[in-house]
């Protein structure tokens, strides 16, 4: 069996734990009914094992009759057994990851900690569009489409904009390859041990997940989920590390949950392109690590030349993977405020817990990794923010310097 925490630190710190949950607006009564379930667990365990203990001795034909009443009582706990290690271990993977102790506290997105910005804010000498409007004069983005085809909130990228995604995940490929990350296409689909592995829960608020019928397959949100299905069930050499994989995929949210969030266009959507940062490392190298995956994100957008603010995520904004996160937010004229389009996360090793990947150190010790993430580039609010700031009095928009060489094109219109 995987451990999606510590067991050890859920029994003799229960309280700990708890905090750390509720912190996260999880409910801390989850803790309650894991070691309710824990106890009842190793008290069949033990009975069960004393059973069989019995039964082994009792080899003399003349306890045949003895022998056969053993056995039933060893099916009979059995079966209960594997009731309670059930519901046990469904109580276990719903516990969220615990928040690191240097983590802002706050109750939701309201309280999250602006760190830092580059860039400032375009003016501009006329009424700005937003992206829908520059979409749809310049024939680049098609909702009706999409809508016919698909349902509600899926498009098609047309034209120039077909050509931009291409050119920006050319120019992320570019700048992670010399970073010496591995670049991968993953596949579109995962088996659900690995979406719930990685934390992406197919029920509950966070739900994200569009499940297959008649398999356990499941459309992936991000490729964080294939690239941590790599080294499954692997035990890595510490020479080896770290594992830095940049991979490509597309990306398909239910987005339940996202009501009263703001979802115009582009912005909050069924289905986008997305180039991924995937690390395994040491655990006492993740925070150099995770400034590391940040630092690309920010080289990324300064290429760009897009304004962003950078912002540390409280407590109650982690979502049950990571442990600290940080989002950069572009400016988006459009909509006259700030939106998020990178996040990087430090999972711990609460997703290596769980799909059961770990290290060998150079003295021959075993441990679960460190695992985190980061986005390099995802296509459809990357877009918005290019469409928004780069667009020009007569209804044009520039191409970024840094992406002209890949379309062969200064200016859109």
């Amino acid at each position: 069996m995987k451990f999606m925490l510590d067991i050890n630190l859920i029994r003799q710190n229960p309280e700990l734990v708890k905090k750390g949950i509720a912190a996260k607006n999880f409910d801390s009564k989850l803790v309650d009914d894991f070691l309710a379930l824990d106890e009842e667990w190793r008290k069949l365990t033990k009975e069960i094992d004393d059973l069989r203990a019995e039964q082994n001795k009792l080899s003399d034909e003349r306890k045949v009759q003895e022998a056969t009443k053993i056995k039933n009582k060893i099916q009979s706990a059995e079966k209960g057994f594997k009731n309670i290690e059930k519901n046990r271990e469904g109580v276990l993977w719903q516990l969220p990851n615990l928040p690191s102790e240097d983590t802002p506290i706050g109750r939701d997105e309201s309280e999250n900690k602006m760190l830092r910005q580059w860039g400032e804010p375009k003016k501009f000498d006329f009424k700005p569009k937003d992206h829908l409007e520059l979409g749809k004069s310049l024939n680049l983005i098609d909702f009706e489409i999409g809508a016919k085809v698909s349902g509600s909130n899926f498009y098609y990228l047309k034209n120039q904009a077909a050509l931009l995604e291409l050119a920006l995940i050319n120019y992320a490929f570019d700048i992670l390859t010399k970073e010496k990350f591995i670049p991968i296409i993953t596949p579109d689909l995962a088996r659900q041990k690995f979406y719930t592995g990685t934390g992406y829960l197919p029920q509950g608020p966070e739900a994200q997940t569009y499940e297959i019928k008649n398999s356990d397959l499941g459309l992936i949100a991000t490729s964080e989920i294939t690239l941590a299905g790599i080294h499954s069930d692997e035990i890595l050499d510490e020479k080896d590390l770290p594992k830095k994989y940049a991979g490509f995929s597309h990306c398909f949210r239910l987005e339940a949950g996202a009501y009263g969030k703001y979802s115009k266009g582009l912005y909050r959507i069924h289905q986008f392109s997305k180039v991924e940062m995937y690390v395994y490392c040491l655990p006492e190298e993740s925070e150099k690590m995770h400034q590391y995956l940040l630092s690309l994100e920010e080289k990324i957008f300064q290429g760009l030349a897009i304004p962003y603010r950078v912002v540390e995520m409280c407590r109650g904004d982690l979502g049950a993977q990571a442990a600290k996160k940080y989002d950069l937010e572009a400016w988006m004229p459009g909509r006259g405020d700030w939106g998020e389009i990178t996040s990087a996360s430090n999972t711990t090793d609460y997703q290596a817990r769980r799909l059961g990947i770990r290290f060998r150190r150079k003295d021959g010790g075993v441990e679960f990794i460190y695992t985190l993430n980061g986005t390099a580039i995802a296509i459809s609010r990357t877009l918005i923010a290019i469409l928004e700031n780069y667009q020009q009095k007569d209804g044009s928009v520039l191409v970024p310097k840094v992406l002209q060489k890949y379309l062969n094109l200064e200016k859109i219109g």
